[in-house]
């Protein structure tokens, strides 16, 4: 039998210090951007539930494995696609987005970075920018792949809904919002905006690799 080992979730069905990994994974199954990590000791999870996650997140996070029956029932990505994704370096903080095709992983477009910025003004300037991109190469049935549910509401109510404070600092930030938003308002497109389910399929190819 391994050492015992001890689980704080930050963000989950619940929150707190757990010694069975059972009990772990049904409170943060299903929960999108589930935070949690194991460590050795009580105490060393005692002390890391009063930190924030960020202090801990690395590649040692503890990571639920799908069955290859959950992996079926996603199916595959079509990889004939866009895929997009933004990097935040904090909340709000430096940030850029960028598109990637999936099927040779060549980058056709990268923003940023801006300053005081946040990942879903990111993942929301990230998709129009593919869509305007893709509606002026006359591609109007290629997909487009997001792994932000946020960004992907976004556009569909045609508004970046954040409430980020804007000043001089991120002035540039705040034109490229409105000329999106403008964009959505006076244009069409019919690329389909799919989800990227990046448990079944990895990180989306667009990623910046900085988990």
């Amino acid at each position: 039998m391994g050492a015992k080992k001890y689980y704080v979730i930050w963000k989950g069905k619940e929150t707190g210090v757990f010694s069975s990994w059972d009990k772990v994974k049904k409170l943060v199954q299903g929960v999108e951007g589930a935070k949690y990590k194991s460590f050795g000791s009580k105490a060393e999870a005692n002390i890391a539930i009063k930190k924030k996650y960020s202090d801990y997140q690395g590649n040692n996070s503890k990571k639920i494995a799908l069955s290859d029956a959950d992996k079926a029932r996603f199916g595959v990505p079509i990889k004939n696609s866009l895929t997009v994704d933004a990097a935040c370096s904090g909340n709000p903080g430096k940030m850029e987005y960028r598109g990637v095709l999936h099927h040779n992983k060549q980058e056709v477009f990268k923003m940023g970075p801006f300053k005081n910025g946040t990942n879903n003004i990111g993942e929301f300037l990230a998709l129009v920018h593919g869509i305007s991109l893709l509606k002026k190469k006359g591609l109007h049935s290629l997909p487009i792949y997001s792994d932000s549910k946020i960004a992907m509401s976004w556009i569909k109510k045609k508004t970046c809904r954040t409430n980020i404070t804007f000043d001089v600092s991120n002035s540039d930030l705040l034109t490229l919002i409105h000329r999106a938003e403008k964009w959505l308002k006076e244009n069409s497109f019919s690329n389909p905006i799919l989800k990227w389910e990046t448990k079944a399929w990895g990180e989306i190819p667009a990623d910046f690799g900085r988990k």
